[in-house]
């Protein structure tokens, strides 16, 4: 092996055939190695030899890949000035395109006591308990890959756990199950075409940790809400563990469901790593450079701002915080193929100070950068830092995970006071969070569960959360669900109960797919999936939480399908205009409200009630009618004057427990509803 100075940029660990390139950011380090690991575990250092700004770097010839490697850091420690470099500690790279193992909990990954961070470095050697980064093969047959560039309007989101997804499907081969390869095996891409979803946002596969906490009480970091590693596919969902084996893995999954023209969006991490705060690891970037990659509190001693709630916060003001995102992000969509990312915790990147700044920055460099200003762009809009609720603020360009969609459809279906007005605007595409902003509708990504949270079983089924099974934890997750369990906790025999759920859940997919906006729904929710109530399970990796195929519920699934299909024939319910008043006229934005006896209401008329029955006027190339009805009784409903002449068809009734099939009654004048049931009409030509 010859050692030369090398390049550095790219940064990371990049392979020309003959050797390999080193190239890592630290602006603290007084020198640099690369620690190269054999198949037996022995380490071998090697000094960087060269130095361009900020950034060591060295050519290995001879190294190439599946070589695992690391890196140490000779630096300052000096915790009370934010400094953690102790050359003990092996680290990760943070552009590393591939990890193998896992990290072995150990004391000696600690830098200090944390009771006592004063106190000398803890200089026990960490090489035999990390995890390795590891040198990757680019090369793949990508078989003319062409992106399916989903119009957003034409969008509907599956929200899907990798593993979860595919653990327990008898269809998909053992050995691929809980993998990437079962994601893309066809019975698993067949269930996702014939829902009419158009997207999977798969939870976080940015390589992650398990917490120690957690392995300790034999539980997983399920959710993956723990990187340490931006650029590199979670190992362990590959089915071939092989050193680098998930970059393929990965990219074969994105190309076989590009093929069936399903794109992928990512849910990405990078408002916090999971070295967490001052009792925390050091597995990477606090190794590197702790000040520069990490927000610090002013002041003696060393404190991590936590806006995240997970100990500590990427300094995302920092130049070569917002590189490593920028180029992470430009990673995925250029080399892996990806379509889109939600971002968790969105507000972070825009941090500037105790504020956000969405024109500068990172936002700025994603609306510049070529590649990323054209996949899709989706905010969870909120994070713990002040002023951190930032629903209908980020940029144009921009969708948001809207959670006043999720709580006002809630609490319309489950019968609370004032809700059918907040219903409506929700409808509508929100304008009260959009419109004076000279958004769209299609700004708003509505759903009525997610992954954190009840599933939509449980949603009907549980009023309070039951996180028993998280194991010390169970005081976590949200104590206000906005749930109603139709009047049973949990399971019965009770077939009045039941019905009343079942109704329910149709009610609020039907009311996600019709609205104004993107819609999203939870993955399993069409199985009738249940976690017995527990609306955390962020880390529970066992049968709670991984989809039961055995069980699933048939009717439910047809349903969705119909409904999604119906989304996608009409494009009365894709609209991305504010509604009009139509007057009954095809072709136009319409879309009017009425009661329940055919007279037109506006929000102001329906803010006092609690369970006014609604209709609406839909019109585009066709007249549509929707009817709500969440009240304990039936309501007979008076077509609106727009509506009487002329003949109806019922395209959709929740009341029935068969999937629609635009086969329905023919309706004139006037029409019943059974309690807690929406009905869509069509007129007839």
């Amino acid at each position: 092996m010859q050692v030369s100075q090398g390049h550095a940029q790219p940064l990371g660990a990049t392979d020309d055939g003959r050797g390999t390139n080193f190239s890592v950011y630290s602006s603290v380090a007084e020198k640099v190695e690369v620690c190269l690991f054999d198949d037996g575990g022995a380490e071998r250092r090697v000094a960087l030899p060269g130095r361009t700004g900020d950034c060591w770097h060295g050519y290995l010839t001879g190294i190439g890949p599946g070589q695992r490697y690391g890196y140490r850091v000779h630096g300052p420690w000096s915790p009370a000035s934010g400094h953690l470099c102790c050359l003990e500690k092996l680290l990760l790279d943070p552009y590393g395109r591939a990890v193998a193992g896992e990290v072995q909990w150990d004391d000696a990954l600690f830098p200090f006591d944390a009771d006592h961070p004063e106190a000398p470095a803890n200089r026990n050697d960490t090489g035999a308990h990390m995890p390795k980064s590891v040198v990757v093969d680019t090369h793949f047959d990508w078989q003319e890959d062409r992106r399916p560039a989903t119009r957003i309007e034409d969008t509907i989101i599956y929200e899907v756990h990798v593993k979860g997804f595919t653990n327990r499907h008898p269809a998909i081969p053992s050995e691929l199950r809980g993998t990437y390869a079962g994601l893309a095996h066809p019975d698993a891409i067949a269930h996702l075409t014939r829902l009419g979803v158009t997207a999977v946002e798969l939870l976080p596969v940015q390589e992650f940790i398990h917490r120690r906490r957690l392995v300790a009480h034999g539980l997983h970091n399920y959710w993956g809400y723990d990187p340490v590693c931006p650029f590199a596919p979670h190992h362990a969902y590959a089915s071939h563990r092989g050193a680098g084996g998930a970059v393929h893995e990965f990219k074969a999954m994105v190309r076989d469901l590009h093929r069936a023209g399903l794109e992928v969006i990512l849910d990405v991490v990078f408002n916090h790593t999971g070295e967490g705060g001052v009792d925390g690891p050091v597995l990477s970037f606090k190794g590197l450079d702790n000040r520069a990659y990490y927000r610090l509190e002013a002041g003696e001693g060393l404190r991590y701002t936590d806006f995240t709630g997970t100990q500590n916060t990427l300094h995302t003001e920092h130049p070569q915080v917002q590189r490593m995102i920028v180029d992470a992000l430009r990673y995925w969509v250029t080399e892996m193929h990806v379509d889109g990312f939600r971002f968790d915790l969105a507000p972070v990147l825009g941090r500037v100070g105790g504020g956000v700044d969405f024109e500068g920055g990172i936002f700025s460099a994603i609306a510049r950068d070529p590649a990323l200003s054209r996949v899709k762009l989706i905010a969870e809009p909120w994070d713990l830092g002040p002023d951190g609720y930032q629903v209908g603020r980020f940029p144009g360009g921009w969708s948001e995970w809207n959670d006043k969609f999720r709580d006002d459809v809630r609490d319309f279906w489950n019968g609370r006071d004032g809700s059918a007005r907040r219903l409506m605007l929700r409808f509508a595409g929100s304008p009260d969070l959009y419109q004076a902003a000279g958004r769209r509708p299609l700004a708003s990504v509505n759903f009525v569960t997610c992954h954190d949270g009840f599933t939509l079983r449980d949603l009907v089924s549980y009023e309070r959360k039951h996180n028993e099974a998280n194991r010390g934890d169970e005081q976590s997750g949200h104590d206000d669900n906005h749930a109603w369990n139709c009047g049973a906790e949990g399971p019965t025999d009770d077939a009045a109960v039941n019905a009343v759920r079942a109704r329910q859940q149709r009610n609020f997919i039907a009311t996600a797919l019709l609205a104004r906006g993107v819609p999203m729904l939870l993955g399993g929710d069409e199985l009738g999936r249940t976690q017995g109530g527990n609306n955390n399970a962020y880390c529970l990796d066992d049968e709670m939480a991984w989809f039961d195929w055995e069980k699933a519920d048939h009717g439910l699934m047809a349903f969705v399908s119909a409904l999604s299909a119906m989304r996608r024939a009409h494009a009365a319910f894709r609209r991305n205009d504010w509604p009009g008043r139509s007057g009954g006229a095809a072709g136009t934005a319409g879309m009017t409200w009425y009661d329940a006896g055919g007279r037109e209401v506006h929000e102001s008329d329906v803010t006092n009630d609690a369970r006014p029955p609604l209709q609406v006027f839909l019109s585009d190339q066709h007249d549509f009618l929707v009817l709500f009805n969440p009240g304990a009784g039936e309501t007979r409903f008076a077509l609106p004057p727009p509506c009487r002449h002329g003949a109806w068809r019922v395209l959709v009734d929740t009341a029935l427990d068969t999937p629609p099939d635009g086969g329905g009654a023919r309706v004139q004048k006037s029409l019943t509803l059974a309690a807690h049931t929406l009905v869509a009409l069509t007129r007839l030509p």
